[in-house]
């Protein structure tokens, strides 16, 4: 039988984002966003088997490196507070191999005109296979997506803003 070990961890990242916290929320909040920045890898696929985004609703979404192993994420929501915080719970597993089991919380404060996003997962890492190494990484690269997203949506209130402040 297989050793079965356990590797607890915290990840906590920030980023400051220019645009406003209710903004950077929808983007956590909606389906058609997430399947846009969301991917953890470039040349990676992502799909929604389910999607209820509430309090006491979850997620199911399968991903992975396109022609390689597909992982499935499942999420259940205990605390959303619209523009402010986001709780969830969930687990990772590929096949028959649960991975990860952890609590993610996702918090939203203005900065300025913009907003600072705290992400914290508390997980455990199961049976060596995965590492928070690879989260932190996957993690890294869905925020800078994030940007991205958020910088190509900009609102035309915000751009008249920023014409105005300069």
């Amino acid at each position: 039988m297989p050793e079965r070990t356990t590797h607890p961890a915290t990840i906590v990242m920030e980023r400051i984002y220019e645009a406003p916290p209710g903004r950077v929320f929808a983007a956590w909040s909606d389906q058609q966003a997430l399947l846009r920045w969301g991917s953890p890898g470039e040349d990676w696929d992502m799909t929604y088997q389910s999607f209820d985004f509430r309090e006491g609703g979850g997620d199911i979404c399968r991903f992975g490196p396109k022609g390689g192993a597909v992982y499935v994420n499942e999420t259940r929501y205990f605390d959303i507070v619209p523009d402010q915080r986001i709780v969830s719970a969930g687990t990772m597993t590929t096949g028959d191999r649960r991975l990860f089991a952890g609590l993610l919380t996702i918090e939203f404060h203005p900065s300025g005109n913009g907003c600072r996003m705290v992400l914290t997962e508390q997980g455990v890492f199961l049976d060596g296979h995965d590492y928070p190494e690879n989260h932190e990484g996957g993690w890294n690269q869905m925020l800078d997506q994030l940007g991205e997203e958020l910088e190509r949506n900009r609102s035309a209130a915000e751009l008249r803003a920023e014409e105005r402040a300069t």
